[in-house]
């Protein structure tokens, strides 16, 4: 099946601003991420199914982002590889990350990826839970570890509203 061009116009500017913030906070490169969003933009365009709501194709686009981003992560090269920034002065630096998503950063995978579905995407326990195959019960544990990076980074003097 070939895709249209207003299918293709219409995810990116539905969902290409989603899967880029989903992945920076996986992948860590600006470069990455939007390979990650082109990846993952052409697997929707590729796959034939049809979704019952927008929030199926909504939740089916986190998946597949966050299976890509593991994907990434997992792989020989990524693995295998020495960065430029190692090598030599980097041209343009990447902006230095604030303290919150340092702290994100520093999260176990799991635990990541429950709070950033709860708290950036907007989802609650069960449909986390739907979506990571995974009881309501384990994600209200992993959601329960926030509270404590909260009171670390207010501990540390973070202010929410300084953002």
């Amino acid at each position: 099946m070939k895709a249209c061009p207003d299918e293709a116009e219409r995810l990116v500017e539905t969902y290409s601003d989603l899967i880029l913030r989903l992945s920076l906070s996986w992948v860590r490169s600006s470069h990455d991420a939007q390979d990650v969003c082109q990846t993952v933009l052409l697997k929707r365009l590729e796959y034939t199914g049809t979704f019952p709501a927008p929030e199926a194709e909504r939740a089916w686009i986190v998946r597949v982002t966050i299976n890509t981003c593991k994907n990434l992560r997992r792989s020989f090269w990524r693995r295998n590889v020495v960065g430029m920034e190692c090598v030599a002065d980097p041209v343009a630096p990447e902006p230095e990350p604030d303290g919150l998503l340092e702290e994100l950063r520093h999260l176990p995978d799991r635990d990541r990826e429950v709070l950033l579905l709860r708290y950036y995407m907007g989802y609650d326990a069960q449909e986390i839970a739907a979506l990571l195959g995974i009881g309501t019960d384990a994600v209200r544990m992993r959601l329960s570890r926030a509270r404590r990076l909260k009171q670390k980074l207010e501990e540390d003097g973070y202010e929410p509203s300084a953002q």
